[in-house]
């Protein structure tokens, strides 16, 4: 099966920076997507950037001009750079891809999330 590996989170000042990274591995045929969402307290689910297999890239208002989406596409890890960051950036971060497998299996998986706290 797809498995894919958060790793980067922890505890920033405002103003901080943190680079996520989420690695994935298994029988991928192709990517289609790969992107970042996150999960405040009490909040739901929210999309913050995304790019496709063409490098197109999609970001929340909110986090646009501070973060940034990148993959490596050698080692198939999505990366999320995240600057300026303030209190209200503070959740779980999950990774999230879609996948076509070499069962030819198209379908999206999750990462464990990485906790993200902005405080003073």
């Amino acid at each position: 099966q797809v498995q894919l590996v958060e790793s980067g989170g922890g505890l920033v000042q405002p103003g901080g920076s943190l680079r996520l990274s989420c690695a994935v591995s298994g029988s991928i045929f192709r990517f289609h997507s790969m992107g970042w969402y996150r999960q405040a307290p009490g909040k739901e689910r929210e999309l913050v950037a995304s790019i496709t297999g063409g490098g197109s890239t999609i970001y929340a208002a909110s986090v646009k001009g501070r973060f940034t989406i990148s993959r490596d596409n050698a080692n198939n890890t999505v990366y999320l750079r995240t600057n300026s960051l303030q209190p209200e950036d503070t959740a779980v971060y999950y990774c999230n891809v879609k996948v076509t497998t070499t069962l030819l299996h198209t379908t999206t998986y999750w990462g464990q999330g990485t906790q993200v706290t902005v405080s003073s």
